[in-house]
């Protein structure tokens, strides 16, 4: 397989969506606790449920979990983890393990209503709505008990029940949101049904009749009679041949918990029964593993037949998987093989389901995880899949990207930050980005080149026109979840028409200034700390927060619903943006805390920042409060600033510095932008204070040495223009190292304020 083929076979993989075939409901948030969540690899159940934990399906499992969790790879870890996804940004959880899955078939009679969510509930989460499966025996089960109850005798109970029987299976058929019929008859009394019971047997409904209605007999809940479980299925099958179209009937067969008789549930016990309806389509659920090759033969041999290869993902090693995949693909034709996660009751059961199953496939991917479903059930949904090109596909193009997000996204904004370091936006929906990236490969959007010289109330500054055009092209390297729950988020550069670089544009500058030092192999690690201050709205108003007990790391605040509802909230959706938050504490002033990110190259870093900030102020107004960045919001409190920390892979790191510090006047034009910035930066208040000066471990120093290349600069606000920010640190470091500048300013040990003249002046501040 040549590079192309490699490039292809991952793309089809990694983009092709997939109609989920056989699925059951979630459990609602409230209900969670009430199955073990150690279920998601295993269908034991008791002691043999825990002894499952050292089963490769399970090590598998946490691996995996772990990997998206970022925890450690331990049950105990991971089940901490999806515990307080449970507890916050739950909904954004099930939406990062429903990614991939355009549309769910729900067979929703596994449980009872009232601890599940509907069926609909899916909707949100996929591009197509739910479609229900209707279970054949959990509707007789209601209908038996109700007709014992409502008739005194057997004969009519029992012709009452067949009318209603068949009531419902005609409505079921006549009902779009249906696209199947389920049998559970496997578990109940085998797949050797009798080709004789096509009525419903007088004795046994009698027998059932007679015991409900003994004195505290229990609700019927469960068909469990040989002639009545024979005689629901050929009914069901009849009046299914009688419809046009005939809606598929699935039989569950093979792998299931130990409520079956393994040797009853062979497909190939079937086989007289799918002889009878040759009109009706079946299909053959859940591989039936360990009888795959029994399925594959049915489903090859028989038009009416189809075998979904679900459910062993993630119940089986991934050995298993591959063979269950190699035995089906050896005989049955890939038009006549489905596929389903068997999802149920936890989110983390679909995501295990799609990732491995991504990881075994290697080929006919289309037609399994779509077209054949697409058909069978009559969903009329189409493929939103790029076409394969005949130049060389990359792991990282823009579509495989927004498509890995999942199939929950609603628009996705493609974001800029302007000159006065406003955030502005076009918000596009899912379609849109779908249909431009399919037909262009790259998203653009037309711009007036007003865009980078506009104030923060739309004026236009001098010797800017509103004539004109650019493009924004959004980077899709940049590309996160969030802010909000359906969204994602990309950072945009400005292109001239013919796609050449604008030289205005903050990010662009960036990007040629962290190029600069390629000539020199010197690369950067930044990381940013940002202060905030969260504000009440109070009417059309703002009020400073009034949590007594506020200062700097203290507890209390954190235990305060600003903290739960903003800050921790913000972290968590950070995580499921792939960005892992490394420390938060409360800071000095009056609803202050702060956020620390995690270090990256500097672009990287840079959009971590903006999209951090955008998520802080979106949990911040959904809470009723406003985050505000303002260096100095409370007059007599402790200011916020946008502290960040630089590090850099070259020894030669005193003359980057020195560089720094000889231009820092002009560099504060861009990380003190505002008159108001200066306000922050006052003696003795931990804002690094005035002076041009450096210092090991010195808070009161502009820029504080921590160890090596590590060094934090101090005089920058979340009022700055972060590209230009740090664009303007890079270039004067560049010109340090090109000129080779030495750190003729000593190492400054104490608060520059408080030395004398000469003090200072010995150390050249």
């Amino acid at each position: 397989m040549n590079a192309h083929d490699k490039a292809t076979l991952h793309h089809a993989i990694q983009t092709t969506p997939i109609i989920d075939n056989h699925a059951h409901p979630l459990l609602k948030q409230t209900h969670v606790s009430k199955q073990a969540l150690l279920s998601i690899a295993s269908e034991a159940q008791g002691e043999a449920l825990t002894a499952s934990k050292s089963s490769l399906p399970h090590l598998r499992a946490v691996n995996h979990l772990a990997s998206k969790l970022g925890c450690e790879a331990s049950w105990e870890a991971v089940e901490a983890a999806i515990d307080e996804k449970r507890g916050r940004g739950y909904r954004d959880w099930i939406g990062v393990c429903l990614a991939g899955i355009a549309c769910v078939l729900v067979d929703d009679g596994l449980d009872g209503g009232g601890d599940v969510e509907p069926y609909s509930f899916f909707d949100g989460f996929t591009a197509a709505s739910a479609r229900r499966i209707v279970r054949i025996e959990a509707v007789a089960a209601g209908l038996i008990e109700d007709a014992c109850l409502k008739h005194d005798s057997a004969d009519k109970a029992r012709l009452f029940f067949t009318k209603q029987l068949d009531r419902v299976i005609e409505e079921a058929l006549d009902d779009d949101a249906v696209v199947a019929f389920k049998s559970v008859i496997c578990y109940r009394t085998g797949l050797a049904i009798s080709p004789s019971a096509t009525d419903c047997d007088p004795e046994t409904f009698t027998l059932i009749f007679t015991q409900r209605r003994q004195a505290n007999s229990g609700t019927f809940t469960r068909v469990n009679h040989v002639q009545i479980n024979d005689y629901l299925v050929h009914r069901l099958a009849h009046l299914v041949s009688l419809h046009n179209p005939p809606k598929p009937i699935q039989f569950h067969t093979g792998l299931g918990d130990n409520d079956l008789t393994l040797t009853t549930a062979s497909p190939s016990h079937l086989q007289p029964f799918i002889r009878l309806y040759p009109s009706v389509p079946m299909v053959l659920l859940h591989s039936g593993y360990p009888f795959v090759c029994e399925a594959g033969y049915l489903a090859a041999m028989y038009a009416n037949v189809y075998a979904d290869i679900g459910e062993v993902f993630p119940f089986l090693g991934r050995d298993a998987q591959e063979g269950v995949l190699r035995q089906m693909l050896g005989l049955c034709p890939a038009s006549k093989i489905l596929w389903s996660t068997d999802g149920h009751w936890f989110p983390e059961t679909y995501f295990l389901a799609v990732m491995q199953m991504r990881e075994v496939f290697e080929g006919v991917l289309g037609d399994v995880l779509f077209n054949n479903s697409n058909q069978l059930y009559g969903l009329h949904l189409e493929m939103n899949k790029t076409s394969v090109s005949e130049t060389p596909l990359t792991l990282n193009t823009d579509l495989d990207s927004f498509l890995q997000l999942g199939s929950s996204l609603r628009f996705l904004r493609v974001c800029w930050l302007d000159m006065t370091s406003t955030a502005r936006l076009r918000s596009i929906p899912t379609a849109q980005v779908m249909t431009q990236l399919r037909s262009d490969s790259r998203l653009t959007v037309g711009m007036t080149q007003a865009a980078l010289g506009m104030t923060q109330n739309d004026g236009i500054v001098p010797g800017v026109s509103v004539v004109g055009e650019w493009h924004l092209r959004a980077d899709f390297s940049s590309l996160r979840l969030g802010p909000r729950h359906g969204q994602a988020t990309v950072m945009g550069d400005f292109i001239d028409h013919d796609g050449s670089e604008v030289v205005f544009c903050p990010r662009t500058l960036l990007r040629k200034a962290v190029a600069t030092f390629q000539s020199r192999h010197v690369s950067f690690s930044l990381g940013f700390e940002i202060e905030l201050v969260l504000l009440n709205k109070v009417g059309d108003g703002l009020e400073i927060c009034s949590d007594g007990g506020h200062a700097w790391a203290t507890a209390r605040p954190m235990d305060g619903e600003a903290a739960v509802t903003v800050i921790e909230e913000a972290v968590e959706r950070l995580a499921l943006a792939g960005v892992s938050v490394e420390m938060i504490h409360a800071e000095s002033a009056p609803g202050q805390y702060e956020v620390v990110l995690p270090r990256a190259p500097p672009l990287q870093a840079v959009d971590t920042l903006l999209l951090a900030r955008s998520i802080i102020s979106c949990c911040a107004d959904a809470a009723g409060y406003r985050a505000t960045l303002h260096p100095k919001p409370i007059p007599d409190g402790c200011g916020s600033a946008s502290h960040v920390h630089l590090s850099m892979t070259s020894q030669a790191y005193e003359s980057f510095y020195a560089g720094v510090l000889t231009h820092l006047r002009a560099i504060c034009a861009f990380t003190l932008s505002s008159p108001v910035s200066y306000d922050r930066v006052r003696q003795g208040t931990f804002a690094g204070g005035t002076w041009v000066a450096w210092g090991t471990q010195n808070r009161e120093t502009a820029l504080r040495k921590i160890k090596g290349s590590h060094w934090e600069v101090k005089c920058m606000d979340g009022l700055a223009n972060p590209y230009l920010a740090i664009s303007a640190i890079l270039f004067a470091g560049w010109l340090g190292l090109e000129g080779g500048y030495e750190l003729s300013w000593g190492d400054c040990t104490r608060e520059p304020h408080l030395l004398s003249r000469s003090e200072r002046e010995a150390l050249g501040i």
